[in-house]
């Protein structure tokens, strides 16, 4: 298999080519090496039926499903690898040395198909990959497993991958748009391990929102205190689990009017909002998706709480349309109506009817969520965005409000306001269940938390 440019060896640079008697040193007198410790797979009893769903949509085709391969960074330094979403929930394999890596599911007759791992093997000791290639040498990034301890782990066969052999062709996880869509509508409904998995990365992610709560004063005295928040929240991702799920946003005052600010490099002011969006994927690589709109001096203003209190009966609206058979778009409907109404209310809006709103709220009010942040977006309109919902399905429902700064169709004292409440919920045979309730969510309940985080 035939990795892209950025994944070539890379070896050397400013080090000093070896001697031809340094490189027969280095061949020589190494000890067996045992597997890594860190070694496990804890989906892989789950990983078989996966796949057996995926080939009977399939019969008869090839099907290659990737890792992903590394990308550079900056020069001679690359980005933090993930494996692809689907190639993490066909294998079980979610690490960091999958880079380059494949699953092929060869077509078998009427067994359907044989699953195939096309792994890249261990750096031989013959050579000199394993001390001078930076990319991929034991010396430079650890140890891989061998094909066959991956054998033992996964229960897929196991092929060493070859410099100079490409993968056979097939259809293409990454290049064709059905296979996809498939990959995408599978992953749609969640098993019992994958709703754990999720719980696991909110309970995560709750810690970290109080560990922001607790630093805000030495955030507030930092010049950049939208940086120092991002800071302390990405230290509680990467201890707890693979890191954050997604870039974090930490948007103070006018900035959390922009939807991704993931610059986060203002200052924080204590008359202003803090909206923090962000999420810890678990090392399974499940992320939580959580947002709060918090006031950095501890109270909501009443033109703050004004705002809060509406986007926070539009999520309670939404929250309560989620059951097993209403359609997806129903939750953004039921909160949109609210929004409206209150914006009417206010005299924002001549009329609560139409879609004006829209100019401040910019975009829908939640999504699937699972191994990616926006899960399942491959998947086609009929079976996701215009489908119903199903028991086990995990969304997000996030409603906000967006008062544009420079936005003269508002009240002065509205504009630069910018307020989003988001949680995550999994879809049950009663209806819903909030799996993010541990993190308070009214008004009066977050200047209580952060009240006691400050005494704490």
């Amino acid at each position: 298999m035939h990795e892209s440019e950025n994944a070539a060896p890379r070896t050397a640079g400013h080090d000093l080519p070896p001697t031809p008697e340094l490189e027969t040193f280095m061949t020589r007198g190494w000890a067996a090496s045992p597997p890594p410790t860190d070694l496990r797979v804890p989906a892989a009893a789950l990983t078989a039926a996966r796949r057996a769903r995926l080939s009977a949509r399939f019969p008869g085709e090839r099907l290659v499903v990737p890792a992903g391969v590394l990308s550079v960074r900056s020069n001679d330094c690359d980005h933090r690898f993930r494996p692809h979403s689907a190639y993490a929930w066909l294998t079980g394999l979610t690490g960091a040395d999958q880079a380059g890596h494949a699953l092929v599911l060869e077509p078998d007759g009427p067994h359907g198909h044989e699953a195939v791992l096309h792994l890249r093997p261990r750096s031989p000791r013959t050579g000199s990959g394993f001390y001078r290639d930076r990319r991929h040498g034991e010396f430079w990034v650890g140890r891989r497993p061998e094909p066959a301890e991956v054998e033992s782990l996964t229960g897929i066969r196991c092929t060493p991958l070859g410099t100079e052999a490409p993968l056979p062709p097939g259809r293409g996880a990454t290049t064709d748009s059905e296979l996809a869509a498939v990959l995408s509508e599978l992953r749609l409904v969640k098993d019992a391990w994958e709703i754990d998995e999720l719980q696991r990365a909110v309970d995560h992610t709750t810690t970290g929102f109080e560990d922001v709560v607790r630093a805000l004063p030495r955030a507030l005295a930092h010049p950049r205190g939208e940086r120092w928040i991002e800071g302390v929240f990405d230290l509680r991702a990467r201890a707890e689990g693979n890191g954050t799920g997604y870039e974090t946003i930490a948007a103070a005052g006018a900035h959390a009017c922009v939807l991704h600010w993931t610059r986060n490099d203002g200052p924080l002011d204590p008359r202003d909002l803090l909206l923090l969006d962000a999420g810890v994927e678990t090392d399974g690589l499940y992320t939580a998706d959580i947002t709060r709109t918090l006031p950095l001096s501890g109270r909501f203003s009443p033109v703050q709480r004004q705002v809060y209190d509406l986007v926070l009966a539009a999520q309670e609206a939404g929250i309560a349309a989620l059951k097993p058979g209403a359609r997806f778009r129903d939750f953004h409907r039921a909160a949109m109506r609210v929004i409206a109404e209150g914006l009417a209310d206010w005299g924002v809006l001549k009329s609560r009817e139409g879609d004006l709103h829209r100019r401040y709220t910019l975009c829908s009010s939640g999504h699937m969520l699972g191994l990616d942040v926006h899960d399942c977006a491959q998947a086609r309109a009929k079976v996701y965005l215009d489908g119903v919902l199903e028991e086990g399905q995990v969304l997000t429902v996030e409603p906000g409000l967006y008062l544009q700064p420079d936005d003269e169709t508002l009240p002065r004292e509205l504009r630069g306001i910018g307020v989003r409440i988001e949680d995550d919920l999994v879809i049950t045979a009663e209806g819903a269940r909030l799996m993010s309730d541990a993190l308070p969510r009214t008004a009066a309940a977050i200047e209580e938390w952060m009240g006691a985080m400050a005494e704490g």
